[in-house]
């Protein structure tokens, strides 16, 4: 599986800020992942087959790649979908500026409900772990975060912090780092844009 997962994910190497904050020598370019979805299907089945265990009542995927992912993993179990959306939080400084709120309109279907977040790839976390508390504002119970591949330690961490459980098909190996620790800036590397 993890081979399948590789040839999926366009890789570019460089100097990287995400959408943490964090920076990064590993950048993919997930916009062109779902240009064959057909592709993606037989690795949602599987993230799926994954998660029958957890009795998911729920699937929430991020925003936009994730929701995608999301929709298909959410199909496969028959179970309804719901996504939350980045919106950059003005007040934030520092690390993990972006919220992902749920919309309204879909916050009532997931009150009390086991519901798993659906991502594409996750890396830093920031689309999961902003899911994570919209989750649980709106009175979900989050018990498992799915995704087709994991780089680093983030996704590890933040599972075992809210106590769900990680399901992947795929892990790679990656480092990131806070700006003012990062050494690429330390080497004067620009960011690549």
């Amino acid at each position: 599986m993890q081979a399948k997962v590789e040839h999926l994910l366009p890789e570019r190497e460089g100097h990287f800020v995400f959408e943490s904050g964090h920076h990064g020598q590993v950048w993919l370019d997930l916009e062109r992942l779902f240009l064959h979805p057909d592709r993606v299907q037989p690795l949602a089945e599987a993230l799926a087959n994954r998660l029958r265990g957890h009795q998911i009542e729920a699937v929430c995927g991020p925003l936009v790649e994730g929701a995608f992912v999301g929709l298909m993993v959410a199909s496969s179990l028959r179970v309804p979908f719901t996504y939350s959306e980045p919106v950059r939080d003005h007040r934030a400084t520092g690390l993990f500026p972006v919220l992902y709120p749920i919309p309204k309109s879909l916050q009532p279907e997931l009150n009390g409900r086991r519901v798993a977040i659906v991502n594409d790839v996750i890396n830093a976390g920031s689309a999961v772990r902003g899911t994570l508390a919209a989750l649980t504002e709106c009175g979900a119970q989050p018990v498992a975060i799915a995704t087709l591949a994991v780089y680093g330690d983030a996704a590890n961490e933040l599972a075992a912090r809210h106590a769900v459980a990680l399901e992947t098909l795929a892990t790679f190996p990656n480092r990131i780092w806070e700006p003012s620790a990062c050494p690429l800036c330390a080497k004067g590397i620009p960011v690549d844009a």
